[in-house]
């Protein structure tokens, strides 16, 4: 059963992504949700963790609703995803007033969901770092902050993700 919901979750994210790419390197895009996934089966994990960590970008980029989540995945799964989905609308300001309202809605999220989180920075900031140095620096910014409000999640992810932030300052 259990391998059974991440392998769903895989079908349901490529699916749910398809067409998009990455925007530097122009790979599908489905290729960065595998890499968080297999970064979080790096530590102690659940299914349900593997299956938000493949799915925690289809609210934010596609058409899919935590709705349909739970509907698919269940209630746990649904929490995770949500946990993971920036809330911040357009309408809330400029990047930083909804990187702000962001930051606080992760504040909040579950321990695991702070693990994928964790998994998601590190995969997204050597993507970021490597093809956009000029965004890079505000993304590090976003980062750094970020890093106080996940200590929750794992610490061998966390001591990762910090490094990677430190390693950018400390160029």
């Amino acid at each position: 059963v259990h391998l059974m919901l991440v392998q769903r979750a895989i079908l349901f994210a490529t699916e749910a992504h398809q067409g998009q790419t990455r925007k530097y390197t122009g790979e599908p895009y489905i290729v960065h949700p595998l890499e968080v996934m297999e970064i979080v089966k790096t530590v102690p994990h659940t299914p349900e963790m593997l299956a938000a960590a493949v799915l925690h970008d289809v609210v934010e980029d596609t058409d899919a609703t935590l709705s349909d989540i739970w509907n698919e995945f269940g209630y746990k799964v649904r929490q995770l995803v949500a946990d993971l989905t920036d809330i911040s609308v357009p309408s809330d300001g400029n990047r930083k007033a909804r990187k702000h309202l962001d930051l606080i809605h992760t504040a909040k999220a579950l321990p695991q969901s702070k693990t994928v989180k964790l998994a998601d920075l590190i995969s997204n900031s050597k993507s970021i770092t490597e093809h956009d140095p000029k965004f890079a620096k505000v993304y590090m910014k976003e980062k750094a902050a970020l890093l106080k409000v996940l200590t929750e999640g794992d610490p061998t992810l966390y001591a990762r993700a910090k490094k990677i932030v430190d390693d950018y300052y400390s160029i």
